[in-house]
This record gives structure tokens, C-alpha cells and sequence, in this order.
């Protein structure tokens, strides 16, 4: 048979025991609040004492709650700081970045600064400027050494020319078109060139080897004035080249023989400078005015 639908829920045991305990714990709760209110009243040491013992029972309890409290908001700001951590990063390799994007294009115009530096110095060697070109297509593996040169006849460039770079001599013009001109480099078995040595100012003979040196041939009959080392510029002997440009490094010494390697590479070499042929100063006349 089915339960009637207008069951009263106190019929139930469960819930009258639940309601009675309540009533209980209200009537003790009350019980206890108006004995401490006369207690303080009436006898305001003993409720004095009676606070201090249940501090010191609590005491235990509270700092056991306070260290759960602070374990977990100490877990929360590990969380975030662990987020903020991963932001902070994130700027961090950002402004690394920049920073080396910054470095790169100091360092950039750093070399410019000492290229434009260095071009400048060409002045400095005697003979007239004809034209600034870009020295391009260097054939360093062929038995021939030449290079191309961006400047040609309308340039003012012609056959028999120097060329020289910054860092030195590259060598000199052999064939020149409207807009462009063949090099001789200074490696080239064609290319002999005069120079002598800045130590002690010994005239030798320059001439290429088509491998990337030189060979260092000294003018003194008998002498072996070469150290590894030595520096070799021009001498201007026979006139083209300007004097006291330098033109290579001594690296094996063979008796009056030496194999030296350029100073100035053409397939490093950006821009170069064409002149006009070197011509030494004639000699003062002998010859003295009729009075």
C-alpha cells in the first residue's frame, strides 16, 4: 500500500531526533552565554581566568589555522608569481632582442665609420685621383688573377692605371670598356711591380705567382735581406705605381727569394681607387743661366 502524499515530515524519527538536538544546543548555548554574563558580572577574576585558559586552549588551534591560511596563500602567490615569471621572461628575451639588434647595427656602422676612415687615407698616396669604383668578379682560382672594376673609359679609366685599395696595391688597369675595366691583380704571373723593403729600404722586384702570393726577388746581387715578416711597399722606380704603398708581407725567406701575401685582397676588398699613373719628379737641371 502506498504512502499518503500529506505525510507530515515530524513523523519521521530522524528528523525529530534532529530537531531535538538543535533545541538542545540552543538551550545550552544560551545556558552558558547568560552564566558568563553573570559570571563577569558577579566574579570578574574568575571570568578573567576562564578567558586566559580558553586562549591558551585556542592558541594551538588558531596558529595551526594561520599556518594553513598562509601555506595556501603562500601556494597562490608562488602560482602567480610563477605567471609573472613567465611574463617578465617574455620582456626580458624581447628586450635581449633589442638590445642585440642595437649591437649589430652599432657594430654595422662601426665598420662603415672605419671603412669610409680607411678610404679616406688613399689621399694620402701621391697621385691624382681619376675615379672611386666597386671591384667586383675576381677570379681568385684561375690560373689568371684579374678582377672586374665598375668604371670604365667614360670614367676616365684607361689602360696602365693603378688601382689601390685601402688595406693597398690590387694592381693595375689591363683592358677598360665604356662602364667597366678588367684588373691585373698583383697575384696575376703577368704583374711585376717595383718595391722595397721599410726596414732597411732594399729595392726588390714583385712579381705574382697566379697561386694568391708573390715572390720577393731582391735587386742586390748576393744579399739576403729578407726576415719573415718584413713589410714590402712601392718604390715608384720606373714611375705607375706611387711610392710607399704597401704591397705585401714577407712569409718564407729563400736565400734572395721570399714568398709574401698580399695586404690587400681583392675578393675582401669593396671599393677601390683608380689613379693616374706615377710620374717622379725629373731631376734639377745641371745646367746653370748665362749671366
Amino acid at each position: 500500500m502506498a504512502p499518503p502524499r500529506n505525510r507530515r515530515p515530524g513523523f519521521s524519527r530522524r528528523i525529530q531526533f534532529g530537531l531535538f538536538v538543535s533545541y538542545v544546543i540552543a538551550i545550552v548555548g544560551m545556558v552558558c552565554g547568560i552564566g558568563l554574563v553573570m559570571l563577569s558580572r558577579l566574579d570578574p577574576a574568575g571570568f578573567q581566568n576562564l578567558r586566559s585558559t580558553t586562549l591558551d586552549v585556542t592558541a594551538p588551534i588558531t596558529t595551526a589555522g594561520r599556518n594553513i591560511v598562509n601555506g595556501v596563500q603562500s601556494a597562490q602567490d608562488g602560482v602567480a608569481a610563477y605567471f609573472r615569471a613567465g611574463s617578465q621572461n617574455q620582456a626580458l628575451r624581447a628586450e635581449m632582442q633589442r638590445a642585440r639588434r642595437k649591437l649589430i647595427e652599432a657594430e654595422t656602422l662601426r665598420r662603415q665609420n672605419a671603412q669610409l676612415r680607411r678610404t679616406l687615407k688613399l689621399a694620402d698616396y701621391e697621385g691624382e685621383a681619376v675615379v672611386t669604383a666597386r671591384l667586383v668578379g675576381s677570379s681568385l682560382t684561375a690560373a689568371r688573377r684579374f678582377a672586374t672594376l665598375t668604371a670604365g673609359t667614360k670614367d676616365g679609366v684607361r689602360p696602365g692605371q693603378p688601382v689601390i685599395s685601402a688595406d693597398g696595391l690590387i694592381g693595375r688597369i689591363l683592358e677598360a670598356g665604356g662602364s667597366a675595366s678588367r684588373v691585373l691583380l698583383l697575384t696575376d704571373s703577368e704583374s711585376t711591380v717595383p718595391v722595397r723593403l721599410i726596414r732597411s729600404g732594399v729595392p726588390a722586384l714583385a712579381r705574382g705567382r697566379g697561386d694568391g702570393t708573390v715572390r720577393i726577388s731582391s735587386l742586390l746581387p748576393g744579399a739576403r735581406p729578407f726576415r719573415k715578416g718584413d713589410v714590402v711597399t712601392t718604390s715608384a722606380t720606373g714611375g705607375l705605381y706611387p711610392p710607399d704603398v704597401p704591397v705585401a708581407v714577407i712569409a718564407e725567406v729563400n736565400g734572395d727569394n721570399a714568398i709574401a701575401w698580399p695586404l690587400a685582397h681583392a675578393a675582401t676588398v669593396d671599393f677601390v681607387v683608380v689613379r693616374k699613373p706615377y710620374k717622379p719628379p725629373l731631376p734639377p737641371s745641371r745646367i746653370t743661366p748665362a749671366s
